[in-house]
């Protein structure tokens, strides 16, 4: 299958420091070449992939200081759209744009939705462009959704497993990893951490749209013999801070779409203490992956479980279920879904809006191939 691949401009892929969308594209592109698919991937010149790489930005976006993505965004899409014909699949990991300028190619496009959709600020477009085939990454994060919106399938993420090797040890800290944000909620970690007696290391990086809260609320937080403050990590340094960490704390105060940290913790082996919100029941199977919690009282609790969980079980159930060759069948199951009613689509006429109603059959379409793909043992059944 010929498949193009559309990242973000922001990091390269997979990104030098932070970046969870870029790095869920390269897994995906790899795998995808690995089972012997021609993939062309659109991102950024740094980018380092087995994939046909279309250069769309000489730099990273953010690394170069450029904070306005648009005009280098439809850039890359006018390429995407002058190659159209190249592609049996065209594959978005960007949101919005490609929904009004792609909207008459519907046929063999999707868009996976990377992001929180529970602000009401882009809802007037997918009403506008309900066309488009959708990818969620959790149930969950369907659910403020405009019931317009056509979705072909949940995928959830998958990592290679060599990403981050199992560690069969650990270590005598908890760890936070990501970003300083009000809804990351890295003032609850520090709370766990002191109230515990246990100590705290933090990687995360600080945006700039987050600098005074860090500046106000969490920096005066940090002067505490238990708390450490690395700041932001590389790839390699991070697969090591996971594994040699007692347990992840993931006490967030917002409805997380997916966690791709928590998936990296898992194939560490180092299990998780998260918050009720969001994804998180999806991704976490309690007593054996983390422990989830609803309170700071109730995460101090679980520092004494976690630490109690086997580490070869929490591998196991990322084993299972989080892989990124069980990503690329799910996304190859949806492709076909996706290839298979082209047909009825192209008779459409370009301007010509599917009824809502016909957003349930592309799921029915993707159950059928996910089925044919994984084997009747590995069926999973998304939402309509």
């Amino acid at each position: 299958m010929r498949i193009a691949l559309v990242a973000p401009l922001a990091e390269a892929v997979p990104p030098k420091l932070y970046g969870g969308t870029e790095r869920v594209v390269s897994w995906l592109a790899e795998e995808l070449v690995r089972q012997g698919h021609q993939v062309t991937l659109f991102a950024s010149a740094e980018s380092q992939t087995s994939a046909d790489l279309v250069v769309s930005a000489p730099q990273s976006l953010r690394l170069a200081g450029i904070r306005d993505h648009i005009g280098s965004t439809l850039a890359m899409l006018r390429e995407v759209r002058r190659r159209e014909d190249e592609f049996d699949v065209i594959h978005f990991h960007i949101d919005l744009l490609p929904n009004a300028l792609f909207h008459d190619l519907v046929h063999k496009c999707l868009i996976t939705l990377h992001g929180r959709l529970d602000l009401p600020d882009a809802h007037p477009l997918y009403k506008a462009f309900p066309e488009m085939p959708l990818v969620s990454i959790s149930d969950s994060q369907r659910l403020p959704m405009p019931k317009c919106a056509n979705w072909l399938a949940t995928i959830q993420h998958g990592l290679a497993s060599h990403i981050c090797p199992f560690d069969s040890e650990g270590g005598d800290y908890l760890a936070f990893l990501g970003r300083i944000s009000p809804e990351k909620r890295p003032d609850r970690a520090i709370e766990i951490a002191k109230k515990s007696g246990t100590k705290l290391k933090i990687a995360a990086k600080v945006d700039a749209a987050d600098l005074e809260y860090f500046k106000n609320l969490i920096e005066p937080m940090l002067d505490h013999p238990l708390i450490e403050f690395i700041g932001e990590i590389n790839e390699d340094q991070k697969c090591e801070f996971l594994g040699r960490a007692r347990a992840l704390l993931f006490p967030i105060d917002w409805p997380e779409p997916f966690g791709l940290v928590m998936t990296e913790s898992m194939s560490a082996g180092t299990p998780i203490i998260a918050w009720r919100n969001g994804s998180v029941p999806e991704v976490i199977t309690p007593g054996v992956s983390g422990v989830i919690v609803d309170s700071v009282d109730e995460a101090v609790a679980a520092v004494e479980t976690a630490t109690r969980m086997s580490r070869a079980g929490v591998r196991a159930d990322f084993e299972r279920r989080f892989t990124a060759e069980k990503m690329a069948r799910s996304y190859i199951a949806a492709y076909r879904s996706l290839l298979a009613m082209a047909p009825a689509k192209q008779r459409s006429a370009p301007s010509a809006v599917p009824h809502p109603a016909k957003a349930p059959l592309a799921a029915q379409a993707f159950h059928r191939e996910l089925g044919r793909v994984n084997g009747p043992s590995m069926l999973e059944t998304p939402l309509g």
